[in-house]
């Protein structure tokens, strides 16, 4: 057993591999990578960590992937302490693989940790834990344009116990799923909905985790939104109803006709690392970035003006997708035949042929799994 201070982060971990012996076979795996949709189909095995409060990390596995058994008091179920991060594995022309800023992941998922009282994993060991599983299910990295191999770390309380207090036992675990585009239809402008009635997060709340709860309480909002055949929600902030703060499961960028991107700054939005990411390589192109707090009046008088010449939301899954529009109960903006922007897709392409290693890596931020 590796030992540990409570809450602190751990020595390196030894993992163990348990091979599954139910693998895919070879041509089952490929035909399931020619059409491999958005977290429908999982790799064969997955990563395992437990921690106590006494012991700390240990017992770090690889072992077949299959269902968790849990007692039903465990203290996830009754209270929500859970958490969990989303990177992709890519594979490049050479074969080899490789990861997207994964210290970021890492220090997000630390940061996630503390405001869930729940304990911190160090960033050494989740690398290394993603380097585990790609080690035994590199095969599962799919090699076709826009594919990739979506990694799912997540962390939660499985201490039976039904007190109100932080959980003295906690597993991590890593999945993975092969991974097409995250929209149907491909990069192509989607219309999103203005929440007026919900929010997303609030002042002094969790939305600056990426904990479960805050994309549970956009589901409701994001159903209304597929009723007004809109592909997203967009929340404004839940003091005074004005300020932008983020979609459902996206971050959201303004481009202004002088070139200006400007997106929402907030306490409760989650700190998007392919957001940071994009203001980044908009600004070695020399474009201003502003990262700041943003009426939902400043988006329509842009609109009305024309000064706002493009809008785009970006993540993980989806990495940029133009808006068409923005529709409410009362007011539309944009045009639902818009066609994407030339900086929006402009970046989007470059950050892509980063990713996918056909451009060099300037900013050092892939990491190899593989080898």
């Amino acid at each position: 057993m590796t030992a540990t201070a409570p809450f602190g982060t751990s020595f390196p971990l030894k993992f163990a591999l348990t091979p599954s012996t139910d693998a895919r076979a070879e041509l089952e795996r490929e035909a399931i990578l020619a059409d491999p949709g958005f977290g429908k189909h999982f790799t064969d095995h997955m990563v395992r960590v437990e921690w106590t409060l006494d012991g700390g990390w240990h017992d770090a596995q690889v072992l077949p992937y299959g269902p968790i058994s849990l007692d039903p008091a465990a203290s996830v179920l009754h209270y929500a302490q859970e958490i969990f991060e989303g990177l992709k594995a890519y594979r490049h022309a050479d074969g080899s693989i490789h990861t997207f800023r994964p210290e970021a992941n890492a220090a997000r998922l630390q940061r996630s940790a503390q405001r869930l009282a729940l304990p911190e994993l160090s960033t050494e060991d989740f690398i290394e834990s993603l380097r585990q599983l790609v080690a035994v299910d590199g095969s599962w990295v799919p090699d076709a344009a826009e594919t990739s191999l979506y990694l799912r770390p997540f962390m939660f309380a499985t201490e039976s116990f039904l007190g109100v207090r932080s959980a003295q036992k906690v597993g991590y675990y890593l999945i993975a799923s092969p991974a097409g585009a995250y929209f149907s239809n491909g990069v192509s402008p989607v219309n999103i909905w203005l929440s007026a009635d919900y929010n997303r997060a609030g002042r002094g709340g969790m939305g600056a985790a990426k904990t479960g709860g805050n994309y549970a309480s956009s589901l409701l909002p994001q159903e209304l939104a597929y009723e007004k055949g809109c592909a997203q929600v967009l929340f404004l902030d839940s003091q005074e109803g004005k300020y932008l703060e983020e979609l459902g499961g996206m971050n959201l960028f303004l481009v202004y006709r002088d070139g200006t991107l400007v997106t929402p700054k907030s306490d409760s939005i989650l700190s998007g690392i392919t957001r940071d990411s994009i203001m980044t390589l908009a600004r070695d192109r020399g474009h201003t970035v502003e990262h700041r707090r943003v009426e939902i009046e400043e988006w329509k008088a842009g609109a009305a003006s024309g000064d706002i010449v493009e809008v785009f939301a970006c993540g993980t899954a989806a990495v940029i997708t133009p808006v068409a529009q923005l529709l409410a109960d009362d007011f539309a903006l944009g045009s639902a035949d818009a066609s994407a922007g030339e900086l929006t897709m402009s970046l989007r392409q470059e950050l892509t042929d980063i990713q996918y290693g056909r451009i060099p890596d300037t900013h050092n931020w892939l990491t190899r799994l593989d080898g």
